[in-house]
């Protein structure tokens, strides 16, 4: 039995922050977050991956906190602020967390990165990680087929106390 869709099913409207601005959009109950942002929105640092929620490629921060976007119907994202790895940077400035994957060399083909360090961002945000080994178990849904996952947790841990000092007002 093939899925289909019924045409008469009208869109629904919601509304978001998204990467800093306010946004009002009309999509179909079925539609994925990683879709409304790759397809709809032509937001294509966030990768989707397995599109079942079991590699992490797919990581984006809704109100601060980790999820999977293939997981998440965009219309439960109503009200919602979302970050993507566009949303990291502040200009050219880029994001503590990004700088630090540079200068770890925390990446290889890249393809898991964004996912990586948003999901790294929302680590450290949850300030649960103390340890090199809570940073890997916390991390451990975001999955690197190249290997790089030293150089990854060095990545945290370098740009973990900067953000934890900027936590207090400004965004993390």
């Amino acid at each position: 039995m093939s899925a289909t869709f019924r045409k008469d099913v009208e869109a629904q409207t919601i509304r978001l922050t998204l990467n800093g601005q306010a946004r009002e959009l009309d999509v179909q109950p079925w539609t994925t977050l990683i879709d409304l942002l790759r397809d709809q929105l032509d937001l294509i640092g966030t990768k989707k991956g397995c599109d079942h929620g079991q590699c992490g490629a797919c990581t984006v921060l809704r109100d601060g906190k980790r999820i999977n976007a293939c997981l998440t119907l965009a219309i439960m994202c109503d009200g919602a602020e979302l970050t993507t790895i566009e949303g990291l940077a502040n200009g050219a400035q880029l994001h503590p967390m990004q700088q630090a994957f540079i200068s770890q060399d925390a990446f290889q083909c890249g393809y898991c990165t964004p996912g990586q360090i948003c999901s790294a961002v929302g680590l450290v945000r949850e300030g649960r990680a103390q340890s090199r080994e809570q940073i890997q178990e916390l991390m451990s849904g975001n999955l690197c087929r190249c290997g790089a996952y030293s150089n990854i947790i060095a990545a945290v841990e370098e740009a973990m106390p900067q953000m934890q000092a900027e936590q207090g007002g400004a965004r993390a």
